[in-house]
Protein backbone atom coordinates (compact mmCIF):
# COMPACT_ATOMS: atom_id res chain seq x y z
CA UNK A 1 0.00 0.00 0.00
CA UNK A 2 1.19 3.37 -1.05
CA UNK A 3 1.47 6.33 1.53
CA UNK A 4 -0.94 8.02 -0.78
CA UNK A 5 -3.19 5.26 -0.27
CA UNK A 6 -2.98 5.32 3.45
CA UNK A 7 -4.01 9.22 3.33
CA UNK A 8 -6.61 8.77 1.62
CA UNK A 9 -8.42 5.57 3.19
CA UNK A 10 -7.95 7.29 6.44
CA UNK A 11 -8.76 11.04 5.23
CA UNK A 12 -5.02 11.46 7.40
CA UNK A 13 -3.54 14.58 7.49
CA UNK A 14 0.06 15.11 6.59
CA UNK A 15 2.38 16.88 9.30
CA UNK A 16 5.70 15.93 7.66
CA UNK A 17 6.37 14.54 4.48
CA UNK A 18 9.73 13.10 3.72
CA UNK A 19 8.70 10.57 0.99
CA UNK A 20 7.20 9.93 -2.31
CA UNK A 21 3.69 9.40 -2.21
CA UNK A 22 3.98 6.58 -4.08
CA UNK A 23 6.83 5.06 -1.43
CA UNK A 24 5.01 1.54 -0.42
CA UNK A 25 4.78 1.01 2.76
CA UNK A 26 4.06 -3.32 3.48
CA UNK A 27 3.49 -3.65 7.14
CA UNK A 28 2.12 -1.45 9.93
CA UNK A 29 2.86 -2.01 13.69
CA UNK A 30 0.17 -0.20 16.29
CA UNK A 31 1.84 0.28 19.68
CA UNK A 32 2.14 3.52 22.41
CA UNK A 33 5.35 1.10 24.07
CA UNK A 34 8.20 2.05 22.59
CA UNK A 35 10.11 -0.96 23.70
CA UNK A 36 7.99 -3.63 21.91
CA UNK A 37 8.48 -1.44 18.81
CA UNK A 38 12.54 -1.68 19.42
CA UNK A 39 11.84 -5.24 18.98
CA UNK A 40 10.58 -5.44 15.38
CA UNK A 41 12.79 -6.30 12.80
CA UNK A 42 10.74 -5.72 9.46
CA UNK A 43 11.22 -3.35 6.45
CA UNK A 44 9.03 -0.92 5.50
CA UNK A 45 7.10 -0.65 8.31
CA UNK A 46 4.94 1.72 9.33
CA UNK A 47 4.32 2.49 12.98
CA UNK A 48 0.32 3.29 14.61
CA UNK A 49 0.57 5.14 17.84
CA UNK A 50 -1.77 7.55 20.11
CA UNK A 51 1.52 8.28 21.91
CA UNK A 52 2.73 11.90 21.01
CA UNK A 53 5.96 12.47 22.52
CA UNK A 54 9.37 13.17 20.63
CA UNK A 55 10.64 9.24 21.92
CA UNK A 56 8.25 7.95 19.38
CA UNK A 57 10.54 9.81 16.94
CA UNK A 58 13.50 8.43 18.29
CA UNK A 59 12.17 5.17 18.61
CA UNK A 60 11.34 5.02 15.05
CA UNK A 61 15.04 6.42 13.78
CA UNK A 62 16.13 3.18 16.04
CA UNK A 63 13.96 0.79 14.49
CA UNK A 64 14.23 2.03 10.67
CA UNK A 65 10.38 3.30 10.73
CA UNK A 66 10.07 5.85 8.04
CA UNK A 67 6.76 6.46 8.79
CA UNK A 68 4.19 7.27 11.42
CA UNK A 69 0.83 7.51 11.84
CA UNK A 70 -0.79 9.19 14.85
CA UNK A 71 -4.16 8.40 15.74
CA UNK A 72 -7.18 10.43 17.65
CA UNK A 73 -6.26 13.76 16.45
CA UNK A 74 -2.97 13.68 18.75
CA UNK A 75 -0.85 17.15 18.86
CA UNK A 76 2.52 16.81 16.93
CA UNK A 77 4.49 19.86 18.93
CA UNK A 78 7.27 21.38 16.33
CA UNK A 79 10.13 19.82 18.37
CA UNK A 80 8.70 16.54 17.04
CA UNK A 81 8.21 17.80 13.65
CA UNK A 82 12.20 18.75 13.16
CA UNK A 83 13.43 15.66 15.00
CA UNK A 84 11.02 13.95 12.54
CA UNK A 85 12.81 15.93 9.88
CA UNK A 86 16.52 15.35 11.16
CA UNK A 87 15.87 11.66 10.65
CA UNK A 88 13.45 11.61 7.43
CA UNK A 89 10.44 10.08 9.15
CA UNK A 90 7.19 10.87 7.74
CA UNK A 91 4.38 11.68 10.14
CA UNK A 92 0.37 11.76 9.45
CA UNK A 93 -2.23 12.30 11.73
CA UNK A 94 -5.69 10.98 11.42
CA UNK A 95 -8.77 11.22 13.79
CA UNK A 96 -9.80 7.87 13.99
CA UNK A 97 -9.05 5.54 17.29
CA UNK A 98 -6.38 3.36 17.22
CA UNK A 99 -8.75 -0.01 16.52
CA UNK A 100 -10.37 1.66 13.75
CA UNK A 101 -7.70 3.22 11.47
CA UNK A 102 -5.89 -0.91 11.71
CA UNK A 103 -9.19 -1.58 11.10
CA UNK A 104 -9.69 0.50 8.06
CA UNK A 105 -5.83 -0.20 6.91
CA UNK A 106 -5.81 -3.78 7.27
CA UNK A 107 -9.33 -4.11 5.03
CA UNK A 108 -7.38 -2.03 2.46
CA UNK A 109 -4.76 -4.81 2.02
CA UNK A 110 -1.94 -3.32 4.49
CA UNK A 111 -0.17 -6.57 6.59
CA UNK A 112 0.48 -6.27 9.79
CA UNK A 113 4.19 -7.70 10.98
CA UNK A 114 3.04 -10.65 13.33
Amino acid sequence: MTLEEIIRHLDAEVILCQHAPEKEVKHAFAADLMSDVLRLDTNEVMLITGLAHPQVIRTAEMADISTILFVRDKTVTPGMIALARESGVTLLRCGQSMFQACGTLHAAGLQPVF
